[in-house]
């Protein structure tokens, strides 16, 4: 990979023609007859081909390649967020940021620098999926713990009985509802995981403050994910060259 700056800062826009202006911005030499403009500012005609070259191409396979790695990347950022909760028992919105940096860098690593629009959107969608669903396992861990302490307390009592039948598990004794098939109930946690930023909105407060952290995450993904800023137009005839 070359290490000529792909994207650079012009001050003010130089126009062929004007005596003492006619030097390339990035090299510092002097623009011959061919010259390139760079968001409106002149470059010499090997700085202007070495950007275009170096400019990431958008295509339908850098794009799939994005997705790909963006998805892996939004594994990654929901089993970090899940198992920070579940490690600590704290509800920490903040990991939402890491998660949108996570993301954003994942899919400009897969399309190899190629951003817009589309890659903007899937990561949008990417981010939120992560952090919301992170509260799956979350919920299960919850619920797991909960049962286990559940049998705990009724162990000992049932111990103390003369009763063989009191020997049976708590569970048996007050059967659980039979669950829903295993299609309807994945969807089920999917729905509650999906609307988890919003539920946790029962508590005004920090429902507030999690959805604003999530969105500052969003927006850091949304900005990983952009195009380029460069725009390269060229070659142009530099008319004072010719003249000199």
């Amino acid at each position: 990979m070359s290490n000529f700056n792909p994207t650079p800062q012009f001050g003010t826009a130089e126009y062929a023609g004007v005596a003492g202006t006619e030097h390339c911005p990035i090299c510092q030499q002097p623009i011959g007859r061919r010259y390139y403009r760079i968001n409106q500012g002149m470059a010499c005609a090997a700085c202007g081909e070495r950007m275009q070259h170096d400019l990431p191409t958008d295509s339908h396979g850098r794009f799939v390649r994005g997705l790909i790695f963006g998805i892996g990347a939004a594994i990654l950022g929901l089993i970090l967020y899940a198992t920070f909760e579940i490690a600590t028992g704290l509800i920490v919105g903040y990991v939402s940021l890491a998660v949108g940096y996570i993301v954003g860098r994942g899919i400009k690593m897969g399309s190899r620098g190629a951003g817009g629009r589309k890659y903007q959107i899937a990561a949008v969608a990417l981010t939120y999926a992560a952090v919301s669903l992170a509260a799956i396992p979350v919920y299960i861990s919850i619920y797991a713990k909960a049962r286990k302490a559940q049998t705990v307390l009724v162990q000992p009592q049932s111990g103390n009985s003369g009763d063989t039948s009191s020997s049976t598990p708590a569970t048996a004794a007050n059967p659980q509802p039979r669950q829903r098939p295993g299609g309807a109930a994945i969807l089920q946690l999917l729905f509650i995981g999906l609307a988890s930023p919003f539920l946790e909105l029962q508590s005004p407060v920090y429902g507030l403050i999690g959805l604003v952290i999530l969105f500052v995450g969003i927006k850091i993904a949304w900005r990983l994910t952009a195009g380029t800023e460069a725009q390269v137009l060229g070659p142009f005839d530099n008319a004072s060259a010719a003249t000199a």
